[in-house]
């Protein structure tokens, strides 16, 4: 089973809040080799909320595709203008 947590803290502390965001799926292969751990990106998001750009920052390559994949498609309230947020999710 699969325990993922997202660590916000970056985006606590800033003015875009999420409005929608789906959980990553665990790969199968990272699944057979009981492997955990945690992947880190930035995330630069257009005034309208969208995901315009993600960066790859650290963590176990087996996990970042599924995480740049999620994140992709999160969703974070309107702003005036574009702005860059830090996020960990935890696998």
């Amino acid at each position: 089973m699969l325990f993922l947590t997202l660590d916000l803290t970056a985006s606590d502390k800033s003015e875009r809040k999420l409005l929608r965001h789906d959980q990553p799926e665990y790969p199968q292969l990272a699944k057979g080799m009981n492997l955990h751990g945690a992947v880190k990106l930035r995330v630069w998001i257009r005034p309208d909320g969208s995901v315009r750009r993600l960066e790859y920052i650290g963590g176990h390559p087996l996990l970042a595709e599924s995480a740049l994949k999620t994140v992709k498609t999160w969703t974070y309230v309107i702003a005036e203008r574009e702005s860059t947020e830090l996020v960990e999710l935890k696998f």
